[in-house]
């Protein structure tokens, strides 16, 4: 069974929140920005929009089925009282301390720039995912510890010897084409606080574990057939923006959606899976950064918005601000100040003596 570090799965959650950054900035540019409570733009620039409905099919799906990915391997080493306090700790905690300190700022900065009365709004916003991920490991975690301990049953078996062929990852897609159809999403890519968004994150951070749990007959798979994914993802996204103007049926995008996703697990497998100080850096700084940027997003957007340049340099430059302070404020405030990294997601940083005893007790 595979036990070390995955660093392109490493990669592939740095990436993918990356991606958030820059969709959340191309939001503002949109002609209904406000209405999904995001500052807006008075100067649109709609062309940002057609590669982002490309990224937006398998973003978010693809941070589930890693975050599923990440369960198999936290499990490995913690029984189920352990993982289920550092679960808590790692995404319950911040969870908490998001809805009631850091969505809610965005939201006054929101009603400031609006000149709207200023109210104190706890709420989710974008740390939705949070709460879905948490309530999944919950309602999984005996079937996974169930799994966990038969490891050498005909069920990993039988599913390594799927996973062997081109069609095995594809097969997953029926499930996600079930519930396109079951449940009828407005819009494919509405996954925030949405019946789709929870059965459809559901449905991949379960495949997410199997995948893994499958061994490594997944990966090599998807590395010898990655292009063939790819072409038939690129082929459904030409029909959905030339046929469909964009929003094909949900069977089309639940199909294309893992086409990407077994493409990009493909390519991250072949190149990314090396350690570098690199990732070790972002891959701590990108649950903080995750947390942080809607607020830095809304004072970037209070700043540069205004100004009367060409509106691509207002992208730019508020995509640069975004960058720039999320990473100062990462790196200067919640990298150090102890108290606040296990609000933020990461560990509490002992001092040698506190080292020196961990060590001894474990």
């Amino acid at each position: 069974m595979t036990t070390e570090r995955r660093h392109d799965i490493d990669w592939l959650r740095v990436i993918a929140i990356g991606l958030l950054l820059i969709y959340h900035i191309a939001i503002i540019f949109q002609p209904w920005a406000m209405f999904i409570g995001f500052i807006k733009s008075d100067e649109p620039i709609e062309s940002l929009w057609k590669p982002m409905t490309m990224l937006n099919v398998w973003r978010i799906p693809l941070l589930f089925y890693v975050s599923g990915m990440g369960l198999y391997f936290a499990l490995k080493k913690r029984n189920w009282k352990q993982l289920l306090v550092e679960r808590s700790k790692r995404i319950l905690l911040p969870f908490i301390f998001g809805i009631i300190a850091i969505t809610s700022l965005h939201m006054y900065i929101f009603q400031k720039y609006y000149n709207m009365p200023l109210s104190y709004y706890p709420h989710m916003g974008h740390l939705w995912f949070l709460g879905n991920i948490f309530a999944y490991v919950i309602l999984l975690l005996p079937l996974f510890f169930y799994l966990k301990k038969n490891e050498e049953g005909r069920f990993r078996k039988g599913l390594s010897t799927l996973m062997k062929h081109p069609i095995g990852p594809l097969s997953i897609s029926v499930f996600f084409v079930l519930e396109a159809v079951l449940v009828k999403p407005q819009l494919f890519e509405m996954y925030a606080q949405t019946w789709h968004g929870f059965i459809l994150g559901f449905v991949a951070f379960f495949f997410g574990f199997l995948l893994v749990y499958s061994g490594k007959e997944f990966w090599q798979t998807v590395l010898k057939w990655r292009w063939l994914y790819i072409g038939i993802a690129g082929i459904l996204y030409a029909i959905r923006l030339f046929v469909f103007e964009t929003i094909t049926p949900g069977y089309l995008m639940a199909i294309e959606s893992n086409c990407w996703i077994f493409g990009v697990f493909g390519f991250s497998y072949k190149y990314l899976n090396k350690p570098s100080n690199i990732l070790s850096y972002l891959s701590q700084a990108a649950y903080p950064v995750y947390i942080i940027h809607m607020i830095v997003l809304y004072v970037g957007a209070s700043i540069f918005l205004p100004l009367e340049i060409h509106p691509m340099l207002k992208f730019i430059a508020v995509v640069v601000f975004t960058g720039s302070f999320c990473y100062l404020i990462y790196e200067f405030i919640i990298r150090r100040v102890n108290f606040l990294r296990p609000l933020f997601g990461l560990k509490w940083k002992f001092n040698k003596a506190e080292q020196q005893i961990s060590i001894l007790k474990n």
